[in-house]
């Protein structure tokens, strides 16, 4: 029998899994905002297989027997993240060139997915933090395509850590609410 979901996301057991990509993407920012010399290729390498692991975990949360309710999202996220994260792992000279352009697609998409999730979500507590959430990431998807348009290394560097951390944090939260209840 299945548990009535009252969050967008759902309950999942896989909650753990969510918790580690976004640990790991933390350190991945901060490491990036210490080391900027190291320049787009390892950035893009790095970046690209945290999408396709977090491409794969989404997938697997949305094809899992107990799929949480908001389970096409997962599907549809995922399926972007593993076809980003390969072609920022695929061609270094590629990913160069438009990895600004593949991070907007990214962080427009969560952007949508978190604003439908507020959306849905009203009745709750604390509902307007998903909202602003959502907006920040669409903000960020905004200066992402700005900052690819003038080709600014130091500023996509900048914004790249940040963003990395700032999505990293929001992927502990997410995991902490999609965390089933124990009784």
């Amino acid at each position: 029998m299945k548990k009535e979901c009252v969050n967008f996301w759902g309950y999942t057991r896989w909650w753990w899994a969510i918790l580690i990509v976004g640990i790991l993407c933390v350190v991945a920012g901060f490491f990036y905002w210490l080391f900027p010399i190291m320049g787009y290729a390892v950035a893009s390498m790095l970046f690209g297989w945290l999408l396709i692991m977090s491409g794969v975990i989404q997938l697997c949360v949305s094809t899992s027997l107990n799929r949480p309710k908001g389970w096409g999202w997962w599907l549809v996220g995922g399926i972007l993240n593993i076809f980003v994260g390969f072609m920022l792992v695929r061609s270094i000279v590629l990913s160069e060139l438009v990895l600004p352009y593949f991070f907007a697609i990214i962080f427009f998409f969560w952007g949508l997915n978190v604003l439908v999730g507020a959306i849905i979500a009203r009745h709750r507590k604390f509902w307007w933090l998903n909202l602003i959430n959502g907006i920040l990431l669409l903000i960020i998807s905004y200066f992402f395509i700005e900052s690819g348009y003038l080709q600014d290394a130091i500023t996509i560097s900048l914004l790249t850590s940040v963003s990395f951390i700032y999505w990293g944090f929001s992927l502990m939260i997410i995991a902490n609410d999609m965390r089933p209840e124990t009784k």
